[in-house]
């Protein structure tokens, strides 16, 4: 796949603790987006936050809670992330869980190699 110039990013913030299918709910998510074929994802694990619930979540040894935010990035073409996003939302409810999914645009400058 070749992707360059205008993109777009998908971002979706679960929870490390949301299971699916017996799974890790951002595990799930990264398959489901392997298997759909977007061109690149990323999960980084948050070390503060807060959500519509308004309950703060830090990594803070005596921190009242330990469920930090997992940010799932994912860079494609615009039509093919607005379907992913369905598919995203569909295993969060399947969770039970609540979350964020965002989408910007973005100017990809590099993907995969270079062929000099």
């Amino acid at each position: 796949m070749k992707l360059s110039g205008q993109a777009k990013k998908l971002i979706i913030i679960v929870g490390e603790s949301d299971m699916v299918y017996q799974r890790p709910l951002y595990e799930a998510i990264i398959y489901a987006a392997k298997k759909y074929k977007i061109a690149g994802a990323t999960i980084t694990k948050g070390v503060l936050s807060y959500g519509h619930d308004n309950m703060l979540h830090c990594s803070k040894i005596f921190s009242l809670t330990d469920d930090l935010p997992m940010v799932i990035a994912l860079v494609d073409v615009g039509k093919r992330l607005s379907d992913f996003a369905g598919i995203a939302s569909r295993l969060m409810d399947k969770a039970g869980v609540g979350g964020f999914i965002f989408m910007e645009d973005v100017d990809v400058l590099r993907y995969g190699k270079s062929y000099d």
